[in-house]
């Protein structure tokens, strides 16, 4: 189970790489596979030994640094434990994506798994834990199965206020505060980590029992995983239909899907071993709406969280943390309505409230004392241009490793070349796979198609006045020029093409073209190029009457 725990890592990256932009790629993906370094070796070092080290006190625990003396029948227990600490600052770096420092989260990650979260840990889980047992009550215990308030209130809250400390990103808000919305770069990666975020809460709800060999131990297994998938299963439907039904546009949304779906994983964590299946349907119906309503009040006071990250964990946490004193079978306050029940959610709230005190406090030192030192938030041009060329060198997507030398069809292989003469013509030759030229033009009331695939530059070649020799008027040293070979000579030539001829099979005028882009052209050639349109989509062919398309491919 902790393995499937592990590969929810995977999850996470594969859920905000696609949230985010694609310039931002390659700086979320090495977090969330940092995470997994980072917490390893702080969580050997001294945050196992805050967590359940035999020594210290109610509120931190000591002995077993980096596994010290710690006996061999414990190491499983320590991975179990580790992969947790490792969601808890996953969840932060979502909410903080596309304009924290690459230092700043190093920092972050060390003190999140290293201390923030073990101390919560030892709090809740261990036995010397203050939560273990209300004063005076013994027999109230903090009820927290698989996390909802340990986790996920913690990374929920931490994610809060990295949120706010950084402050919203370039653009996402207008002058008058109405928020804009930043589209991630692919919808299939987010749909993606969902899947596999949702395999992984089986294991982090089930696994959470931590055996499978004792007698009822299946039963309760078996019982986390189906009330996890009845949970998260009536969240994602709540929120879908909700989106669909209340919202500008009426549309059925993917991403408000998974994220309502996570919610409610979120928020059974706490009961999932102990509610029935009724309790669990309603558990997820509930947080399905939390995410929609908390989702919408974090833009209204301009909060600017990429991944819903507060919404999902902070929210769904809080609920979680609560429904389970309400919902638990035989305890809980649906079915007994006595005072151990009220008393068991008057505990659990004085948990979660001390889980979120103590999370925000931490992190308003943490992020704080980075924000003064001026290593929290990454420069605003470097915001602008993206995180991935500025602070790792490797861009997720290079332009230089697209294209291939392959002919796909009859039209692939062709080039355009165009020159302009005294006449009044823009002259227009096609060049075929075999270096022949096919010799056109193009009056001013006419027009050229270009197509997105690989729009090729307009350029001219020194040829005769007379634009009825066809032989005089072949090109004797062609100049095609790519937008990968242009890119290398004129700066932001490709984006500026890719700017001005967005659409697939889009149809431009010639005098739209952007001055620097026609350097390879004579001045006579430019002028040409100003005096009008290019209307029509058709070159006339001398040879045959015929008319044919001159497509730039």
């Amino acid at each position: 189970m902790a393995c499937l725990i592990f590969f929810m890592q995977c999850g996470f990256a594969f859920l905000e790489a696609g949230s985010v932009r694609s310039k931002n790629t390659t700086n979320i993906l090495i977090k969330n596979f940092l995470d997994i370094c980072i917490g390893s070796v702080f969580y050997w070092g001294v945050g196992y030994a805050f967590a359940f080290g035999p020594g210290g006190n109610a509120f931190i625990g000591s002995d077993w640094y980096f596994m010290y003396n710690m006996p061999s029948d414990q190491v499983d227990d320590w991975f179990f434990q580790f992969v947790f600490a490792a969601t808890a600052a996953t969840i932060v770096s979502g909410s903080m994506a596309e304009r924290t420092e690459f230092v700043a989260y190093l920092v972050y990650s060390v003190i999140l798994t290293g201390f923030i979260y073990p101390v919560v840990t030892h709090w809740a889980w261990s036995d010397d834990g203050w939560l273990t047992e209300m004063p005076n009550n013994p027999q109230i215990a903090f009820d927290d199965f698989a996390g909802s308030a340990v986790v996920h209130i913690l990374g929920g809250s931490v994610a809060l206020i990295g949120a706010v400390m950084l402050g919203p990103r370039i653009g996402r808000f207008d002058a008058n505060g109405k928020p804009i919305t930043i589209h991630g770069h692919t919808v299939p990666f987010a749909a993606l980590g969902g899947f596999i975020l949702f395999l992984g809460f089986l294991g982090f709800n089930g696994g959470s029992q931590g055996s499978i060999s004792n007698d009822g131990d299946g039963v309760v297994v078996a019982e986390s995983i189906v009330n996890t998938v009845l949970s998260g299963g009536v969240a994602a439907l709540c929120a879908l239909i909700i989106k669909q039904t209340f919202y500008k546009g009426n549309q059925w949304s993917l991403l408000t899907t998974i994220n309502g779906g996570l919610t409610g994983m979120v928020s059974i964590c706490a009961g999932c071993d102990s509610v029935s299946r009724w309790g669990a349907a309603v558990i997820g119906f509930v947080a399905g709406c939390l995410f929609i309503l908390v989702s919408k009040l974090v833009l209204k006071v301009h909060i600017d969280d990429p991944l819903d990250a507060v919404a999902v964990h902070l929210s769904g946490g809080f609920w979680g943390i609560i429904a389970v004193t309400i919902f638990a079978r035989d305890t809980g306050i649906v079915f007994t309505w006595d005072s151990d029940s009220f008393l068991s959610l008057l505990w659990n709230f004085t948990g979660a409230i001390s889980i979120f005190t103590w999370s925000v406090a931490t992190s308003l030192i943490m992020f704080g004392t980075m924000k003064a030192f001026n290593i929290l938030r990454v420069h605003p041009t470097i915001e602008k241009k993206g995180l991935d060329i500025a602070k790792h060198g490797e861009p997720a997507y290079p332009l230089t490793a697209y294209g291939h030398g392959w002919n796909m069809n009859n039209y692939v292989d062709k080039d355009i070349e165009t020159g302009t003469y005294t006449d009044g013509y823009v002259h227009v030759w096609l060049r075929s796979r075999m270096d022949t030229y096919t010799y056109g033009y193009v009056t001013q009331n006419s027009r050229i198609q270009f197509s997105f695939k690989s729009i090729l530059t307009l350029c001219s070649s020194p040829v005769k006045d007379n634009p009825k020799d066809e032989a005089s008027l072949t090109p004797s040293v062609p100049t095609i020029h790519s937008v990968e070979e242009r890119s290398t000579n004129i700066n932001n030539s490709a984006s500026n093409l890719n700017k001005d001829y967005k659409m697939s099979a889009s149809t431009a005028s010639i005098d739209t073209i952007p001055e620097h882009i026609r350097l390879e052209g004579s001045q006579q050639f430019a002028e040409r190029l100003q005096l009008g349109v290019v209307n029509n989509g058709m070159v006339s062919d001398n040879e045959s009457d015929s008319t044919q398309e001159a497509v730039a491919y």
